[in-house]
């Protein structure tokens, strides 16, 4: 029977140098002690450096004007969620992938109705307010050119907040300036947090609709602006401020820097897309000719153990 050929990317030689004892398990548990005690350490003398979270509650306090703006986008249905589309509604065809419409081929899994979840629904939880059960009343029995023609009235107006409450200057708004301005108490309050929350059911985990209300906002994108975590200063792989986060996703956040992902507006697929790409080359290297041959020919592994072939040749 003939012998077969030796291939080097493939086969591996029989060794013929020494061995030498080595504990691997010793080794092991001594590096998670060291790594257990200096995490330990490390967080009590400098503490978490991650930032309170941010609540609707915080935003509508800390800035009113930009909350009391972002609800009259979710009920005129010009906000990013409003017109997102899938997961979340059919406004438009979502992320894709070239030809592929990834996004719409899911479908709507979470829907959001942005008008109705963010600011009817909630204006309607909110007991004992005979003023604005009338205003709501006003604004449900209302045809779809009249709400639009309140919405663009109010959109043109001047808003300003006096006083803990936000005035619109205008008459023809019909009952949307009530209900920005009792969405707004609603929100500085902290009740608004509430409702988003356990809008199905009292006992619940499910923070979508408020983190797509904060979303939508300027406030939000301003606080990761100033704490170093906007796309364009690599966010993605920082901590909040100046804290070195995950490094493990540079080559994530590279792709968001160029061209054409950069100004694409299907950059979060384009970029998962390549980054499958990219993984699946990683993983079938052993099975790529000329490629698996280059770990042998480059020969760095000479250098990382050179002391090893010091002794051995």
């Amino acid at each position: 029977m003939t012998k077969k050929a030796f291939n080097p990317d493939v086969d591996a030689p029989k060794w013929k140098g020494g061995y030498h004892p080595y504990d691997i398990v010793k080794e092991g548990s001594i590096a998670i002690a060291v790594i257990l005690v200096l995490t330990l350490v490390l967080a009590i003398v400098f503490g978490s450096p991650d930032e309170k979270a941010i609540t609707i509650k915080t935003w509508s306090n800390a800035a009113p004007l930009d909350f009391a703006n972002t609800a009259l986008e979710e009920l005129n249905g010009t906000s990013t969620t409003a017109a997102y589309g899938a997961p979340y509604n059919t406004a438009s065809t979502g992320q894709q992938l070239g030809p592929l419409q990834l996004a719409k081929w899911v479908g709507v899994r979470i829907p959001v109705n942005a008008a109705k979840d963010f600011v009817i629904s909630p204006l309607k939880s909110l007991p004992d307010q005979p003023t604005l059960d009338h205003q709501l009343a006003v604004w449900s029995a209302a045809s779809s050119s009249t709400k639009n023609a309140w919405l663009t009235s109010y959109g043109k107006a001047k808003v300003s907040f006096v006083n803990g409450q936000v005035v619109a200057n205008t008459t023809s708004a019909g009952p949307v300036p009530v209900m920005i301005n009792q969405l707004t108490q609603m929100a500085r309050s902290g009740a608004l947090d509430q409702a988003l929350v356990t809008g199905h059911g009292f006992y619940t985990t499910d923070y979508t609709k408020p983190l797509l209300f904060l979303a939508d906002s300027e406030y939000l994108p301003g606080l990761a602006q100033h704490q170093h975590l906007t796309g364009d200063q690599w966010g993605m792989m920082n901590e909040t401020g100046n804290y070195p986060g995950q490094s493990w996703l540079w080559l994530y956040t590279f792709w968001y820097q160029i061209p054409p992902f950069k100004t694409s507006a299907n950059a979060d697929v384009l970029v998962w897309g390549l980054m499958m790409v990219l993984s699946a080359v990683l993983l079938l290297v052993p099975f790529i000719p000329g490629l698996r041959s280059v770990p042998r020919k480059l020969k760095l592994y000479r250098l990382i153990w050179r002391e090893h072939y010091q002794e051995t040749e």
